[in-house]
């Protein structure tokens, strides 16, 4: 019985060196469809959704810019692309990617102007927590703004009257747990 397992093993071994020796060399080049997974185009959150579909271009080992901007235009519907007409009808020789990137990002994406309108008297709690909220307001206020102090006010104030008075006594506790007591 011994004999015939290691015959058996024998040409077990040698099937496997000729698979191995008939497989394509790591230095041949080969072409193989990657799939990633890119959810629909967000206009209102372009650089989110950029860094999104850049970490799955790392995943799947995507690195040439003609692959990138492919699976990019692929993922914009044809509003989003009659803004981006002239980029996706002409694309640039070099780029591509980079350029639909920053074409998309600007023509998309909220001024601060109009970041800071919605942060100052448009946004409301709604049926969000406390703590999404603040993310919220951090997130339209953007990395220009950094007074803690008035972010603090502007969000204290759009939360109700009863939750106000017991975050008032807070006042020497940082912004980020005065949110999780909030919520």
């Amino acid at each position: 019985m011994s004999e015939e397992l290691l015959a058996r093993l024998s040409a077990l071994e040698a099937e496997n060196a000729n698979l191995r020796a008939s497989q394509v060399q790591p230095n041949a080049t080969s072409i193989c469809r990657v799939a990633i997974k890119l959810p629909p185009f967000w206009p209102d959150r372009a650089n989110v959704w950029f860094a999104q579909a850049e970490a799955q271009f790392l995943l799947a080992g995507i690195t040439t810019d003609e692959t990138k901007y492919s699976h990019i235009l692929s993922k914009i519907d044809h509003q989003i692309a009659g803004e981006i007409e002239d980029i996706v009808a002409n694309p640039p020789a070099q780029d591509k990617y980079k350029n639909l990137k920053n074409t998309l990002v600007k023509r998309f994406s909220s001024s601060e102007e109009q970041r800071l309108r919605k942060l100052l008297s448009e946004e409301e709690l709604g049926d969000r927590k406390p703590s999404q909220f603040l993310r919220h307001l951090k997130s339209l206020a953007g990395p220009t703004f950094t007074d803690d102090n008035i972010l603090r006010q502007l969000w204290l104030r759009r939360l109700p009257q009863h939750v106000q008075g017991i975050l008032a006594a807070q006042a020497d506790l940082g912004l980020e747990r005065i949110a999780d007591i909030a919520d």
